[in-house]
């Protein structure tokens, strides 16, 4: 058994919570078995003074 580590961006315009969620998602898609979620990078795009988009970098770990 070997413990894999891959990045991604998740991207949503309801929240952080939800932009991780989708990025888990989309992992989830081609990988089997992950086991945990680092995130280490939040940021987010701003029109007219307001929030319109919101981005998080993390690390999926999955068993291979």
């Amino acid at each position: 058994m070997q413990v894999k580590v891959a990045e991604f961006v998740g991207e949503s315009r309801k929240g952080w919570q939800d932009a991780i969620e989708n990025a888990v998602a989309e992992a989830s898609r081609t990988m089997r078995n992950i086991t945990g979620v680092e995130v280490y990078n939040w940021t987010a795009d701003c029109s007219d003074n307001k929030i319109v988009e919101y981005k998080a970098n993390i690390k999926i770990a999955y068993v291979d």
